[in-house]
């Protein structure tokens, strides 16, 4: 599977839906994405494909693989949102922007953000 944003924005949604709810189901993220059900479904059944789910009894669950990029793209949102509020973003704004930026920061750059803020209290 390409790493792109779409399939990100997926294995993150998954996620953070796993976070709230025990069972993840293909509605759970036609809900949380705002797309339509045939969209997700495609989407999941590549991801499937690709192996970065699993599907069993219209159950979703992240494979490691998913899990890893999944968990990548969450501390990154997390992380970006949380520094845009602290230098006076607003959270709706911080979060949309970090989405954005999520995807395009390379591993070096997010890792010299983290060195250069880590004794700023998020």
């Amino acid at each position: 599977m390409k790493r792109s944003e779409t399939n990100q924005n997926y294995l993150e949604a998954i996620h953070i839906v796993s976070l709230k709810k025990e069972h993840v189901k293909a509605i759970d993220i036609v809900k949380y994405l705002g797309f339509s059900r045939p969209t997700v479904s495609i989407a999941l059944k590549e991801l499937a494909k690709e192996g970065y789910v699993e599907i069993a009894d219209n159950d979703i669950k992240l494979t490691d693989a998913g899990r890893k990029i999944a968990l990548e793209m969450y501390e990154r949102h997390e992380y970006i949102a949380k520094l845009l509020m602290h230098f006076g973003v607003d959270e709706e704004t911080a979060y949309e922007d970090s989405c954005l930026i999520e995807h395009d920061l390379s591993d070096k750059s997010f890792k010299a953000i983290k060195k250069a803020t880590k004794n700023i209290k998020l």
